[in-house]
């Protein structure tokens, strides 16, 4: 049987590669974009938020996407060591950072040949994300990719034992850290939850709930753009914070209470930093991040100190698989009046 050719439509088609890395999808937009202006990648995050943000409800938004769907838009870099620049989004608008995305990149540059000429046993891509430039390292061997570890950019605790109010609640403790992008952490516990039995919509009915007091009653700010300091999600933990070689399970809700099916990336980068920063885990000491909602595990570790402004800071590589899952041709025809996108929430 031959391929079916593509329907009747109007506009451009859009072409995709899906992946999953741990259960949390993402689609890698190939094609049918227009050229996104700006002369640095925050500049082009802000044109495609402002310009085209139709086309992000088109992919992520039903019918051709989901709640939770996550996008990925390659992008030029301004940067001379970059393999390619990346936008990154979901339900509600553009990330700056995300780590399951990095891992999946990771494997799509290169088996998809944006990297010439690919070494074994790792081959190194510098990914140019909103937030900064992170290194991604791909296991290769006889043609085939693997597993992906990627190095951070600078991850720091903003603050810890903040307190805010949380309706429901006299007052509910957060700690906030940043991995790329800026988290609250809490405890489920501290809700009566169970990051790996409760249902999924008590977590995210708590984790939203904190995610606006946060938003609301703290003051963020970021040491090197004011296009980074906004809080991006909560992350519900297992309590277990001390370093133990058995993994802490977590589950991160984040942009429109869109839930992550992974260990979150970004989000382990930030956990790690916390911890650090608490002196619960020790330089090189690898800890192991389960998924409360899928069980898939990434690895964690602090690799080097440094700076992020005058926030005491640390380098952390993160490790994961991520999987194809298909590839898609989107159209759209002129008088379907859905075909805009929408979703059930």
């Amino acid at each position: 049987m031959e391929f079916p050719k593509l329907p009747p439509h109007s506009g451009s088609v859009l072409s995709v590669v899906d992946m999953h890395t741990g259960g949390e999808p993402l689609r890698i937009i190939l094609s049918g974009f227009p050229e996104v202006k700006g002369d640095t990648i925050l500049a082009k995050r802000r044109y495609v938020r402002e310009r085209l943000d139709h086309l992000r409800k088109v992919l992520m938004f039903e019918p051709r996407g989901h709640y939770d769907m996550y996008g990925a838009l390659l992008v030029r870099s301004e940067l001379a060591e970059a393999d390619l620049g990346v936008l990154f989004m979901h339900n509600e608008g553009y990330s700056t950072m995300c780590g399951h995305a990095v891992i999946a990149l990771g494997r799509f540059a290169v088996d998809y040949g944006l990297i010439k000429e690919p070494t074994s046993p790792e081959t190194q891509i510098n990914i140019h994300c909103p937030c900064g430039l992170v290194k991604a390292f791909t296991q290769y061997s006889n043609g085939k990719t693997g597993a992906v570890r990627f190095l951070s950019v600078p991850a720091f605790a903003f603050a810890t034992d903040v307190s805010v109010s949380v309706p429901g609640y006299e007052s509910i403790t957060v700690d906030i850290s940043y991995g790329g992008a800026l988290y609250a952490f809490v405890s489920a516990e501290k809700f009566g939850l169970d990051v790996n039995k409760s249902k999924t919509r008590d977590l995210v009915d708590a984790a939203t709930a904190v995610s606006d007091a946060v938003k609301s009653q703290v003051k963020l700010y970021h040491p090197v753009s004011e296009d980074l300091a906004f809080l991006y999600g909560t992350i519900l933990t297992d309590g277990k914070d001390s370093y133990s070689e058995e993994p802490t399970t977590n589950v991160c809700v984040f942009a429109d209470a869109q839930v992550d099916r992974s260990p979150t990336g970004s989000g382990v980068t930030a956990r790690i930093a916390l911890q650090y920063h608490k002196g619960l885990i020790a330089l090189n000491q690898a800890r192991s991040f389960q998924s409360g909602a899928t069980g898939s595990v990434f690895t964690g570790t602090a690799v080097e100190e440094t700076m992020c402004g005058d926030f005491k800071a640390v380098v952390v590589e993160v490790r994961g698989h991520a999987h194809y899952s298909g590839v898609a041709s989107f159209t759209q025809e002129s008088d379907d009046p859905l075909c805009g996108g929408f979703l059930l929430r």
